[in-house]
């Protein structure tokens, strides 16, 4: 059993709302990043078991979002729950018997102390080897870019704490913005808009849901989503009701958000050097993550940018793809692992 795990290696990617575990040739395992703890600090469930209870629990019971910004915000509850996950995609594995190399990915913005406590949550599965990989970097190896030449490549990657822009030339980043504007944020926008606009108190998954069903970058939209109803409560009366929305609205309360993310778009160009922003110029640019999902993203942004759009096929594995690439030939991406 010893030398059949030992030689197993996994890659990570440790998102604010997904977590995607894979080997070096398929996926793991892909849950929600929530835990939710009994009383007694024991685990009463976690990924989609957790997701489904939260905003619905007792006060027997401590529902948990480990990660806040793209990084561990409650190191024990995230080492909970990766252990948790680890065990459940290795359901056979000795616990004690370890793995070869675990590669994670990290926000491109995270601080040394941020890292640690990434690190340290790995070391609970006793791997001979431990590396990090930039996830704006790994969305680009999962989207088929070379990353090593030295041609400059636009990657926007809308996850869910955060927002990262990077240019990558050489196997590095020639230029960077992070913004704290995303997923997470456009279902805050959502919520807050009902609270203020109808005194209407709704959840943060019944936004996330509206975001998904309707959620639009831009009223100019095909096909056009059909309008939902929003179930929620009255603040004055405390009364159920419900309320319909179409996705022009919703346009309309992610504007600023969405704005935002542009002028930073704006700013790492400005910033970068003018030979690369010259490949950029014949290149466009790569949007993914999770926020890419939202529709009329990439027409709005190849019409207020002037720049061609490339969006990824599927978003919400770009990350995971790249680590497990880098897993598969860590040689060949030496270079932008981090020890």
């Amino acid at each position: 059993m010893f030398n059949i795990f030992k030689h197993q290696s996994f890659s990570i990617d440790l998102g604010n709302n997904n977590t995607l575990l894979a080997s070096a040739d398929k996926m793991l395992l892909a849950q929600p990043s929530y835990i939710v703890f009994n009383a007694n600090h024991s685990v009463k469930a976690v990924g989609e078991e957790a997701f489904e209870m939260f905003e619905k629990t007792h006060d027997e019971l401590t529902p948990v979002k480990p990660l806040k910004g793209g990084v561990i915000a409650d190191f024990n509850s995230a080492s909970t729950m990766l252990r948790e996950m680890v065990n459940r995609a290795y359901s056979t594995r000795s616990f004690l018997s370890g793995f070869d190399h675990i590669i994670s990915g990290v926000p491109y913005y995270t601080t040394e102390v941020e890292r640690r406590a990434l690190r340290d949550a790995l070391e609970q599965f006793n791997p001979r080897k431990r590396s990090l990989l930039f996830e704006p970097l790994a969305a680009a190896i999962g989207m088929d870019l070379n990353i090593q030449e030295p041609d400059g490549k636009l990657v926007i990657d809308i996850g869910g704490g955060i927002t990262e822009i990077v240019i990558i030339s050489l196997s590095g980043v020639a230029a960077f913005q992070s913004l704290k504007v995303a997923g997470d944020t456009f279902d805050m926008n959502i919520q807050d808009y009902f609270r203020r606009n109808y005194n209407m108190a709704i959840g943060l998954k019944t936004a996330e849901q509206i975001k998904i069903k309707i959620g639009a970058a831009c009223e100019a939209i095909d096909p056009v989503p059909e309008m939902v109803s929003v179930k929620g409560k009255d603040m004055v009366t405390g009364i159920p009701i419900t309320r319909r929305i179409d996705h022009r609205e919703v346009a309309f309360i992610l504007e600023k958000s969405i704005a935002s993310i542009e002028r930073s778009i704006v700013q790492t160009l400005e910033t970068c050097p003018p030979e690369l922003a010259a490949d950029i110029y014949q290149n466009g640019m790569y949007l993914t993550g999770g926020g890419s999902l939202l529709r009329g993203i990439k027409d709005r942004f190849e019409k207020n940018i002037k720049l061609p759009v490339h969006l990824d096929e599927h978003p919400l594995s770009s990350v995971s793809r790249g680590v497990a690439r880098v897993l598969a030939n860590p040689k060949k991406f030496s270079g932008v692992l981090i020890d």
